[in-house]
C-alpha cells in the first residue's frame, strides 16, 4: 500500500491545444483498434498514427500495453522523444495489480509508471464470474487490487481512468457488486469509470438504463467503451452520452477486435452536429476525411466507401429523383452539408439517371450544360444505351467526362472531343514456350497530330505490352504521358453469356501524382475492354495537363 502521508505527485499538464476536460474523445486505434484481424502495426506506423490523431484534435491516445511486449515499450519511448503533441494526451494501458501481490512489487504496474504516459487506463473486473474463473481471486481481492493500482498511480502523478470488463454482463448477473467496483475506482482517485460492453451484445435502450442508474447511484464521472458486435457501437456510445457519460471511447473507421469497436468518426460528427458539442479544436472536423482516410492508408486496408460521414458514397446520388430535388437545394436529399467533414457530393451516372443527374454531374466535372434540354436528353439516351451494353460510369468518371465532352463536339454546340490521337489498329500477341515461359508483345499504330506512328513493345502480359506501345508511340508527341502511371486493373466477367463468351467489362486505375481517375472499357474480349480503358485513361491525362485536343 501506499504512504498514506504522502502528498500525491501533480498531474503532467494537458497539452496548450487540448479541448476542456469536461467531455473526453478517447482513442484506442493503436491498442484495441490495433485487435483488428488484418492490421499489423510496426511501431513506425504507431508513430504516425499518432500524429493523425493528435492533429485531428482527439483528447487521449491509447498507445498500447508497454511491457506486455517489446513493440509498445518502444513505442511509449520513442513517443515521448519524437512528438510534441499538440491536442492529445498519451495514454498507456495496463492491469490492476495481480491477486496477493503488493501493488509496488507488480512489474506490469511498474512498466505502467516508466512508460512515462501522463494518462493510465486501468482494466479491471466488474463481473463475478470474471473474478472467480478468470482472476481465482475473491470479490473482495478483486476490489483491493482495483483501490491499490489506482491511488498507487495516482502518487506517481498518473491520471487515471479505469476499464470495467465486461460490465454490463456483470451488472446484469450482480448489479450489487458491478456499482461497487465503480464506486470503490472512483474514491480511490479515478477520475473517469469506463463501463465496457466488451461483447458488443447491447442494444442502446439497455445501454442508457444502465448508465444512467449507475450515475446515480455512484456519483462517478462515466465513460462508455462498446464493441460493435449488434451493430450499435456508435448507437450504444451516444445513447450513453444521453443518459450521462462524458467519456467516449472510439477507434478510427471503427477498427477493432471481432467486428470492431464504435467508430470514432460518425460519433464525433454527430457530438459536433447533431449534439452541438464542441469535442474537437476549432476547425478540425472539416478534417474528419482526410484523417479517416490517411488512417486506413497506414493500416493497409481500403477505405470503406459507405461508411458514414467520410465514405466516398456518403453523400452520392444516383436515383433520378434525388438529383431533381437536388438541383433544387441540396439539403433536401442530404443531412448534413458536406464540406462539414471534408467530404463532397457527388453525382453517379447512371441509366437510373435523369436529365438532373446530367446537368448537376456536369457542373461537378466544371461543364455548365446551360439547361441544353436536346443536349442533356442525349447525354441520358447515350449513357443508358451504354449501360445496357455493361459499361458503368458510377466509377469511372473520368469515361464519362470523355462521353459529354464527345457529345458535346458532336452536336457541334461547342469545343473539340478530348481525344488526342486515332487509333487504326492494335494487335497483343502471347507466345506459350516450351519451357513454360510467355512472351507478351503488342503493336499499336495510330495517328496524333497528322503523323502515322506504328510502335511494339513487349510487356509481362497483354495489357503491359499494349500500355508500353502506347507509351513508345506517344511519349516523343506527349510527353506529359510520362507522369501518368496506371494503379490499379479490375476485370469483371457480366451475368447474362456463360463461359469465354462473356462480355467484359474493365476498369482502370491511373495517376500523374496530383490525383487519380477511372476509366471503363466492355467488349466480348478482355484484351480489347482493356484497349477501351486504356484510351480514355491517357485520353483524360492528357486533358487533364491542359494538352489541346486534336481535330
Amino acid at each position: 500500500m501506499t504512504d498514506a502521508h504522502a502528498a500525491p505527485a501533480s498531474p503532467e499538464p494537458r497539452p496548450a491545444g487540448a479541448v476542456p476536460d469536461d467531455f473526453h474523445v478517447f482513442d484506442t486505434t493503436l491498442r484495441d483498434g490495433a485487435q483488428r484481424e488484418g492490421i499489423n502495426l510496426t511501431v513506425a506506423d504507431k508513430l504516425t498514427l499518432a500524429r493523425h490523431l493528435d492533429d485531428y484534435g482527439v483528447g487521449f491516445i491509447e498507445g498500447g500495453w508497454p511491457g506486455a511486449n517489446p513493440r509498445d515499450t518502444e513505442f511509449f519511448q520513442r513517443a515521448r522523444a519524437e512528438i510534441d503533441f499538440r491536442h492529445a494526451q498519451l495514454v498507456a494501458f495496463g492491469a490492476t495489480r495481480k491477486a496477493g501481490v503488493r501493488v509496488e512489487d507488480d512489474p506490469q504496474v511498474a512498466a505502467l509508471v516508466e512508460s512515462g504516459a501522463p494518462v493510465v487506463t486501468l482494466v479491471a473486473k466488474s463481473h463475478v464470474g470474471h473474478v472467480a474463473l478468470a482472476l481465482r481471486t475473491t470479490p473482495e481481492e478483486n476490489l483491493a487490487m482495483v483501490a491499490d493500482t489506482v491511488a498507487y498511480l495516482r502518487d506517481q502523478g498518473r491520471r487515471v481512468f479505469l476499464d470495467c470488463e465486461h460490465f454490463f454482463d456483470g451488472y446484469a448477473l450482480d448489479a450489487a457488486y458491478a456499482k461497487q467496483v465503480v464506486r470503490t475506482a472512483s474514491e480511490a482517485g479515478a477520475d473517469v469509470v469506463v463501463l465496457c460492453d466488451t461483447n458488443g451484445g447491447m442494444l442502446p435502450a439497455q445501454v442508457a438504463a444502465v448508465v444512467r442508474t449507475v450515475l446515480a447511484d455512484t456519483g462517478a464521472r462515466l465513460g462508455i467503451h462498446a464493441q460493435d458486435d449488434t451493430g450499435c457501437a456508435v448507437a450504444n456510445t451516444l445513447a450513453a452520452v444521453d443518459a450521462g457519460a462524458t467519456h467516449v471511447q472510439c477507434t478510427a473507421n471503427g477498427y477493432g477486435e471481432r467486428v470492431g469497436n464504435s467508430n470514432l468518426f460518425p460519433v464525433v460528427a454527430a457530438l459536433e452536429l447533431k449534439y452541438g458539442r464542441a469535442v474537437l479544436p476549432p476547425g478540425k472536423l472539416a478534417e474528419t476525411t482526410r484523417v479517416s482516410h490517411a488512417i486506413a492508408e497506414v493500416v493497409n486496408l481500403t477505405p470503406a466507401t459507405h461508411q458514414p460521414y467520410v465514405g466516398v458514397s456518403a453523400f452520392a446520388h444516383k436515383a433520378g429523383l434525388h438529383a431533381s430535388a437536388i438541383k433544387v437545394d441540396p439539403d433536401l436529399y442530404q443531412h448534413i452539408d458536406p464540406a462539414l467533414v471534408g467530404n463532397t457530393m457527388r453525382m453517379l451516372v447512371s441509366d437510373m439517371a435523369g436529365r438532373a443527374s446530367i446537368e448537376l454531374k456536369g457542373k461537378e466535372l466544371g461543364i455548365d450544360l446551360g439547361g441544353d434540354r436536346e443536349l442533356v436528353g442525349r447525354v441520358v439516351a447515350r449513357v443508358k444505351e451504354r449501360e445496357l451494353a455493361g459499361y458503368t460510369y458510377e466509377a469511372a468518371d473520368a469515361s464519362f467526362e470523355l462521353l459529354l465532352r464527345d457529345e458535346l463536339a458532336r452536336g457541334g454546340e461547342r469545343g473539340r472531343a478530348a481525344r488526342f490521337f486515332r487509333t487504326e489498329s492494335w494487335r497483343a500477341i502471347v507466345e506459350d514456350r516450351p519451357d513454360g515461359s510467355h512472351a507478351n508483345e503488342a503493336t499499336v499504330k495510330l495517328w496524333a497530330k497528322g503523323e502515322r506512328i506504328v510502335a511494339t513493345a513487349e510487356g509481362n502480359g497483354p495489357v503491359n505490352a499494349l500500355d508500353r506501345a502506347l507509351r513508345v508511340g506517344l511519349e516523343r508527341i506527349y510527353p506529359q504521358l510520362a507522369r501518368i502511371e496506371l494503379v490499379d486493373y479490375k476485370v469483371r466477367i457480366l451475368e447474362g453469356r456463360q463461359g469465354t463468351g462473356s462480355i467484359t467489362r474493365v476498369l482502370i486505375s491511373s495517376t500523374d501524382g496530383n490525383g487519380e481517375w477511372s476509366t471503363v472499357g466492355v467488349a466480348e474480349n478482355v484484351i480489347a475492354a482493356s484497349w477501351q480503358a486504356l484510351d480514355d485513361a491517357y485520353a483524360y491525362g492528357l486533358l487533364r495537363a491542359g494538352v489541346e485536343p486534336q481535330e
